[in-house]
């Protein structure tokens, strides 16, 4: 939950700073992330607290991801509005089969600690502090240190939520009877670390979906769009084996696995930058 108050007041800052130097880029930044909060809260996706703190990430992933010539659809809004869309429609389609599997998600919607969980590693490592400290790092080649290039980590994460959503919800739906990552048991649906061929693919296709928004949107090229959707993918897996070790015996609940699963994604992708010159697509 440091997320939150991070952000916040980063938002604060960011918005004061903004409106004294180009204040279209705070209103809009402001005005979108308060109207995407306040229908997400509507619509029932997340709780009051979950879209406060929706809109709060969003504001501060925007303000990371400001470039000239600016227009909002040029920030990372894209993404994030990518990953609510994968995550609305897949909650809602065959939640009639959910609700009689019961594992169907709540009505009220996404609680503060499930956004945070699922959108707050995106933010940590798109931060002013982590980006210079991507850039100026002696660990990475000169060949793929550009400040752009490095939002790949960012989208990753937000890749590898929206995966990880569409491959629980429709694998419930057109998966079947799924198995253990582990053992690869048959075993009921709704069961941590299981997994199905249906809800694999939805996954990828998900993390394909909010990789290719969010390159085109940061007008990245392909190397942004590899790099997000490989750690995309690894963090859907990793999830999956998370789930089906320590979050099975009860060590961590599912909030914790999310956002260790996003800091796998963008660990991966932080590894793919580090090779991307030895295959030419530095």
């Amino acid at each position: 939950m440091l997320v939150l108050p991070m952000a916040g007041a980063a938002v604060v800052l960011q918005t004061h700073w903004w409106l004294t130097q180009v204040a279209a880029v705070a209103i809009w930044t402001v005005g979108t992330s308060m109207v995407m909060g306040l229908v997400t809260w509507k619509v029932r996706a997340a709780t009051g607290w979950g879209s406060v703190a929706g809109a709060a990430i969003t504001a501060f992933l925007m303000f990371s991801t400001v470039a000239f010539p600016y227009t909002p659809w040029h920030t990372a809004l894209v993404p994030v509005l990518a990953v609510a869309a994968v995550a609305f429609a897949c909650t809602l389609l065959g939640r009639g089969k959910k609700e009689r599997l019961g594992t169907a998600e709540g009505r009220r919607g996404r609680s503060a600690s499930q956004v945070s969980a699922n959108l707050g590693l995106a933010a940590i490592v798109s931060s002013s502090f982590a980006q210079t400290w991507f850039v100026d790092s002696t660990l990475f080649t000169r060949a793929s240190a550009s400040p752009m290039l490095f939002f790949s980590l960012g989208l990753a994460t937000l890749a590898e939520a929206a995966a990880d959503t569409a491959s629980s919800e429709l694998g419930q739906v057109f998966g079947g009877r799924p198995r253990m990552i582990t053992t690869l048991r048959s075993v009921e649906p709704g069961r941590d670390g299981a997994i199905s061929l249906a809800g694999t693919l939805a996954g990828i296709g998900a993390a394909a979906f909010v990789a290719g928004a969010g390159t085109l949107a940061l007008r990245g090229e392909r190397a942004m769009f590899v790099v997000s959707f490989a750690g995309g993918v690894f963090g859907l897996l990793f999830d999956s084996l998370l789930g089906a070790t320590i979050e099975e015996r009860g060590w961590l609940n599912n909030d914790a696995v999310n956002f260790l699963s996003t800091g796998s994604a963008a660990a991966f992708a932080l590894l793919s930058l580090e090779i991307l010159p030895r295959i030419g697509m530095g």
